[in-house]
């Protein structure tokens, strides 16, 4: 079998913090911490519940919908075993 030469894998380990030091250099100052600037803070978090649905936006004001969200991640991790054995089967 042979080894990819794509992706973060196959780079060296200093390519790869080349990379990840232009990733923080590529937000501005002003913007990089919450924690410098609650006002921006508030305002992306403003945001972000903007875009959900209001009906599922809220754990703490609807259990149901919590313990929903609850079994659908635990059916997915597990699912991760039902995949491995597919693949086993199908080789």
């Amino acid at each position: 079998m042979a080894t990819s030469t794509r992706g973060f894998a196959s780079m060296s380990p200093e390519k790869r913090r080349e990379i990840a030091r232009k990733g923080g250099a590529s937000v501005p100052s002003s913007k990089r911490s919450f924690t410098q600037n609650p006002a921006l803070a508030a305002a992306a978090g403003r945001k972000g519940g903007q875009s959900v649905d209001p009906a599922k936006r809220s754990f703490s004001l609807n259990h149901d919908l919590a313990a929903e969200a609850g079994r659908k991640g635990g059916h997915a991790s597990h699912d991760q075993s039902r995949k491995k054995d597919n693949i086993e089967a199908a080789e």
